[in-house]
């Protein structure tokens, strides 16, 4: 099989995020960046799979040069070789990635695509599902157990609903984006480390920039909330707090 996984450059989770001077992004000098957790997921799903039936895992991300020091680490997990397609601008949203990604997805042709159910920056879990509509191919979301057969050329999906559990099949090739607890990614070894280095990673830019549908117009902080205060303790402090409810957060 040959899968191909999407993967996005991200902040750490553990960065402290601070709005940039243009009030539009985020200021970037200090921070960390990872894979984004439910791509490095998809990374784990697809090394799995190329252990249990063969194949080549390529890992294929959009974004800025420096992306390719977060490409390296799935390259050290044990993917085969990566595609990173460098962006001109950063200014770039859910319709213009999907747009990018399809023409290296089509070139390249998978039995498999693999993509996180969101990136943790924006949040946005769109890409997977509008790459399906640009590739004509079948998409299935948050994906929590996941079972192929290259022979019969078919995916059966189980996704956890509200009181359930739901079961989908899909022909392949497919994309599928993968939920928190489908796998556990491993963590790469030395020795994957040290071949990383020698294993092929194709920088590449857009034929065209599609064009930006949404723009970010302004990015703030949450309010901050007012300070607790205390009104009394024990029993003798509950009718107030009563009143306090009924009054003044108007929730009784």
């Amino acid at each position: 099989m040959k899968i191909g996984v999407l993967t996005k450059r991200v902040p750490d989770t553990e960065a402290r995020i601070t709005v940039g001077a243009d009030g539009k992004s985020i200021d970037e000098s200090g921070i960390e960046f990872i894979i984004s957790p439910y791509d490095e997921i998809a990374v784990e799903v697809a090394l799995q799979m190329k252990e249990k039936h063969g194949g080549e895992v390529v890992v294929v991300c959009y974004g800025p040069k420096e992306a390719a020091t977060v490409v390296r680490k799935a390259l050290a997990m044990g993917a085969d070789r990566a595609v990173l397609i460098t962006e001109s601008t950063k200014e770039h949203e859910p319709a213009q990635t999907a747009k990018v990604l399809s023409s290296v997805l089509k070139e390249e042709g998978f039995d498999l695509i693999l993509a996180g159910r969101q990136a943790i920056d924006d949040d946005s879990a769109q890409v997977g599902s509008m790459l399906a509509e640009i590739l004509g191919l079948p998409c299935v979301t948050d994906a929590s157990k996941l079972e192929v057969d290259p022979a019969t050329k078919k995916a059966v999906v189980h996704k956890e609903i509200e009181g359930g559990e739901e079961t989908v099949e899909v022909p392949i090739p497919a994309i599928i984006t993968c939920q928190k607890g489908l796998a556990e990614p491993r963590l790469p070894s030395l020795k994957g480390i040290m071949m990383a280095k020698r294993k092929p990673l194709k920088e590449t830019q857009p034929a065209e920039e599609p064009e930006v549908l949404a723009k970010v117009v302004k990015m703030d902080y949450p309010p901050k909330r007012p300070p607790g205060r205390i009104i009394g303790e024990g029993t003798d402090a509950v009718g107030e707090l009563v009143r306090l409810l009924k009054e003044e957060a108007k929730i009784l």
